[in-house]
């Protein structure tokens, strides 16, 4: 599903941000690429200078947060179900190893950040980051673009919100924590399992989820409101009772403000992407998984049901319930309603 890249140092690109075609359907700019080396070895890193780096969502989303950041389009972490994937073909890339491969860079997104903060305009409403692709993936132990612009938002006492599948956020405890002291910060991570196998077959690039648990009980330990998202859950795949009490009950040990699961969703052309790979990880479930999905969405009583069952996990094991988290979580778990890959581009 890749694309080759051309021969040249610079590439045209479809570059279309949400406030930066003025009106016209396309908008094309430079994009300089540069060659992955050591952690990012086999990446090609395209970068851009953004217009603007505050986006609005459109109000047509019905989404419950109304602007995000996002310093990274694609993700290196090759998580096979991301509902991300489509946003890349807005570029004019591919959503299978375009998107795991080729990473554009907002090279000024700290820059441009610390512009927009400062002008009348804003009203310094709080800001969702991970809401496409995740900013703490590896690019990021390079370019430092999140730690920058958590920096912005904590000097300008902006609230934000952070989900995210890495450990890298905890190199940032000190940043987050003197931002939590000057606005309303909440953290995330997504952990769908603790079982290795899945994690290595269905999130090949990201940390252990083991690891990301350890992170968020340094998070909390810190005094960071860090949740838990149990993210997504695999229909016949992570969705057993003790795949699920595995990781509730590690989430309220780590001391997660909220736990909360998200069902697989699969729009548009991620559901081919993932019954690709389902048919070469776990044929036996390829029919099954076919009926399950007759659209984007598991029906809602299956919807439900997986709901019904990790709050009974959450009550057992002293937790706290789904109903405290914040809005911006709910991106991950979009209904019908919610942004299609065309305005998830914009995010």
């Amino acid at each position: 599903m890749g694309r080759a890249a051309p021969s040249g140092g610079r590439e045209q690109l479809r570059w279309r941000l949400a406030d930066d075609d003025a009106g016209r359907p396309d908008l094309l700019g430079e994009a300089e690429r540069h060659p992955g080396r050591g952690e990012l070895a086999g990446l090609e890193l395209l970068h851009v200078r953004a217009q603007t780096i505050i986006n609005r969502v459109p109000a047509a989303s019905r989404v419950p947060f109304r602007w995000t950041i996002n310093p990274y389009r694609g993700c290196s972490h090759g998580c096979v179900y991301c509902f991300a994937r489509p946003t890349h073909e807005y570029l004019g890339l591919g959503i299978g190893d375009d998107f795991d491969r080729r990473i554009v860079v907002k090279v000024n997104a700290v820059e441009r950040l610390r512009a927009e903060l400062r002008s009348p305009r804003w009203a310094g409403e709080s800001v969702a980051m991970g809401t496409n692709t995740d900013p703490y993936q590896p690019a990021e132990g390079r370019y430092r673009l999140t730690r920058g612009i958590v920096e912005a938002l904590a000097e300008a006492r902006n609230p934000f919100s952070i989900l995210t599948k890495s450990t890298l956020i905890g190199r940032d405890v000190d940043v987050l924590a003197e931002a939590a002291r000057r606005a309303e910060v909440h953290t995330a991570l997504s952990i769908g399992c603790l079982d290795a196998d899945v994690w290595r077959a269905s999130e090949p690039h990201t940390p252990s989820p083991r690891r990301r648990m350890e992170t968020v009980a340094r998070l909390n330990a810190a005094g960071l409101r860090c949740d838990v998202m149990v993210a997504p859950v695999l229909p016949g795949i992570s969705d057993s009772d003790g795949q699920l009490e595995e990781v509730v009950r590690a989430a309220v040990d780590a001391g997660a403000a909220v736990i909360a699961p998200i069902a697989l969703h699969l729009r548009g052309p991620v559901r081919d992407h993932y019954l690709s790979w389902l048919a070469d990880a776990r044929p036996e479930l390829l029919g099954p998984t076919r009926a399950l999905f007759r659209g984007a969405y598991q029906p809602a009583a299956a919807r439900d049901a997986l709901g019904a069952r990790v709050r009974e996990l959450v009550d057992r094991h002293g937790g706290r319930r789904r109903e405290e988290e914040p809005a911006s979580w709910r991106m991950a778990d979009p209904a019908p309603e919610d942004p299609g890959p065309e305005q998830l581009a914009l995010l």
